[in-house]
């Protein structure tokens, strides 16, 4: 089976790299990034063969990064889609054009390709506010939170796939929505994104004197290894859908604390916590704008039934077991080969990358 996996050197592409490398159902598989690695990558990279693209050019380069993408996907029984613009994140109409924009390109390559089935990185973040904390299934609402840039593309992201399965049935298509995202290995490349350069790594070692937490903010976290394991399912499996992917246990204030700050915390309401995200990332001091913050208090938990029936999947990490790797990974500054995930201390991230 050959399969084409975009935004494969990033957070979840390099997870599932390390899946598709171990598995003998997957017999070609093909790298498709912005900047691709070096030549003899170590591995997982050298499980592929590499093509430079950026989804994101310009509107007048719009056929060539198309036929581009169709040479690449040629052939291939799956095409995976990860990539992904969180930073930077004061450059509105970029991060639109990769999300969005970039989505709407893989697409229209896999039709022209005839590639019959195509498997999309959504997210949590997909979804409406919730009020509660029960458990919700992939019926819940995918209408995005209003205030999250994140959110917003996310929900549009799905618009276009929704007009994708409405235009060309014969395209069977999966959408992944996973929770936060975490292995060791992206710790550099995650602090950069959420936390970047004024934030010592020193301190993410337990080190934290106290934990400042928005009141009543809970998430959950899944592992990328266990990501990339039901992206290989969905691949393998060549099913339709939406699913629903986060390690067991829920993430509450008393739980990151315990990992951060010897569970020393302190409780901020919301609007002050907001107040004050929004202040440091006008003055670029805090590289994500308080949409996150807005998300992070409004997403759904997730009910991973369908996938564990479906899909036949089992995370092995929960969430707190996922979020001890991945601060012990930012405190240690953990990177790899691939140049999103290459350690650059003291600078924004400016790669496209999965999330």
């Amino acid at each position: 089976m050959r399969v084409v996996v975009v935004g494969a050197s990033g957070n979840l592409g390099t997870a599932i790299l390390r899946r598709f490398r171990a598995d003998s159902t997957i017999t070609s598989v093909v790298g498709v990034t912005r900047r691709a690695p070096r030549q003899a990558p170590p591995p997982p990279y050298d499980v592929a063969e590499w093509v430079a693209c950026d989804i994101s050019a310009r509107n007048d380069d719009e056929e060539t990064v198309l036929r581009t993408l169709a040479d690449a996907f040629a052939g291939a029984a799956a095409v995976v889609h990860l990539a992904w613009a969180i930073q930077p994140s004061h450059a509105r109409a970029y991060q639109r054009q990769v999300n969005v924009e970039g989505t709407r390109r893989v697409v229209e390559a896999a039709r022209r390709a005839g590639v019959p089935h195509l498997v999309v990185a959504s997210s949590v973040g997909v979804y409406g506010p919730a009020v509660d904390d029960d458990l919700h299934d992939e019926l819940f609402p995918a209408v995005g939170v209003p205030s999250s840039r994140y959110s917003v593309d996310k929900a549009a992201q799905e618009r276009v796939l929704d007009e994708a399965e409405e235009a060309h049935p014969g395209l069977a298509i999966a959408r992944l929505r996973p929770a936060l995202v975490f292995q060791r290995a992206a710790g550099n490349e995650i602090k950069g994104i959420f936390l970047g350069p004024f934030v010592p790594a020193r301190l993410l070692d337990g080190r934290l004197p106290v934990l400042p937490w928005p009141r009543a903010v809970r998430v959950q976290a899944v592992h990328a290894d266990d990501l990339a394991e039901a992206a290989r399912e969905a691949v393998v499996r060549q099913v339709r859908g939406a699913f629903n992917l986060a390690g067991p246990g829920i993430l509450r204030g008393p739980d990151v604390a315990a990992v951060l700050s010897q569970a020393k915390i302190r409780e901020v309401p919301r609007p002050v916590a907001r107040a004050a995200l929004s202040a440091a990332w006008h003055a670029r001091v805090a590289p994500i704008d308080p949409g996150w913050l807005d998300l992070a208090g409004s997403v759904p938990l997730l009910d991973t039934s369908r996938a564990e029936e479906m899909l036949a999947w089992r995370p092995r990490y929960t969430a707190v077991q996922a979020l001890q790797e991945v601060v012990e990974g930012m405190a240690q500054g953990s990177g790899t080969a691939s140049p999103p995930l290459t350690p650059r201390r003291g600078r924004f991230v400016r790669e496209a990358t999965d999330a």
